[in-house]
C-alpha cells in the first residue's frame, strides 16, 4: 500500500519563494524613488561633460549611450554651465520632454568658478527633488577621480542615498590621468567619452530593466 505524500512541504515552499519575490519588488521600489517611472526618454542633464565638448560631433557621451539602450537618449548639456545656470534651463530641457530617466551632471564649472559646494549640492536637490515630483527616477553623477574633487564624491553620494537616486561614481577616473583619452586638461576626448557612456550604462542598466519589467507586469 502507498503511503499518502505530503504536499504541505511543497506548498510552504511555494507561499515563501512568493514572499520572497514580493519582498524584493517591495524594496526595490522604495529603494529608488520612481523605479516604476512612465516617462519615454533618457534625459542627460550637464555642462560641458554632457554636451561633449573636446569630441567631434556623435562622439559625447549622450550619444555613444543611446547605442547601449533601447530608450531614446536625449542630450541636454552645455558647454560651460554651472548648476546655477542649469536649474534655470531644468523645465524646458528636462521636465518638459517626457523623462523616464535624468542623468544629473553638474559640478566642475561650479569648482572652477568658485561656486560655494553646499550652493551646488542645494541646487541638485532641487533638481532631484523636481526631477521626482515629475514621477522620472533620477542619476547623480559625480566627475571626481582618486582625490580630485573627492569632497563633492562623498556629498554626491549621500544626497543620492537620501534621496533614493542612482549614484554613477567617478566617471573621470583614469582618463583625466591619461592624455590619449583626453582633449585638454581636463576634457575627454572621443575615446573618453565612450568610456564615460559605458561606465554609465553599467550603472543604469539594472534599474532600466527593473522598469521595463514593471510596464510589463502593468500591461
Amino acid at each position: 500500500m502507498h503511503k499518502k505524500k505530503n504536499r504541505a512541504p511543497v506548498f510552504i515552499t511555494m507561499v515563501v519563494l512568493l514572499l520572497g519575490v514580493v519582498v524584493l519588488w517591495h524594496f526595490s521600489k522604495w529603494e529608488f524613488k520612481n523605479i516604476d517611472s512612465g516617462g519615454k526618454n533618457i534625459i542627460c542633464f550637464g555642462d560641458s561633460l554632457t554636451f561633449g565638448y573636446g569630441a567631434n560631433t556623435g562622439e559625447d557621451y549622450p550619444t555613444e549611450l543611446a547605442k547601449l539602450v533601447n530608450v531614446p537618449v536625449i542630450n541636454a548639456g552645455i558647454d560651460a554651465d554651472t548648476s546655477i545656470e542649469g536649474i534655470r534651463r531644468l523645465k524646458t530641457d528636462v521636465l518638459e520632454r517626457d523623462p523616464l530617466l535624468v542623468i544629473i551632471e553638474f559640478g566642475g564649472n561650479d569648482f572652477l568658478r568658485k561656486v560655494p559646494m553646499a550652493t551646488t549640492l542645494k541646487i541638485i536637490r532641487e533638481m532631484t527633488d523636481k526631477v521626482q515630483e515629475k514621477g522620472a527616477m533620477v542619476a547623480i553623477v559625480d566627475i571626481s577621480a582618486g582625490m580630485f574633487l573627492r569632497e563633492y564624491r562623498v556629498a554626491l553620494a549621500n544626497l543620492a542615498r537620501e534621496k533614493q537616486a542612482i549614484f554613477i561614481p567617478s566617471i573621470l577616473s583614469g582618463i583625466i590621468t591619461n592624455p590619449s583619452m583626453k582633449s585638454d586638461f581636463l576634457h575627454p576626448n572621443g575615446s573618453g567619452y565612450k568610456i564615460i557612456a559605458n561606465r554609465v550604462y553599467r550603472v543604469i542598466e539594472p534599474y532600466l530593466q527593473k522598469n521595463a519589467a514593471l510596464k510589463n507586469i502593468k500591461k
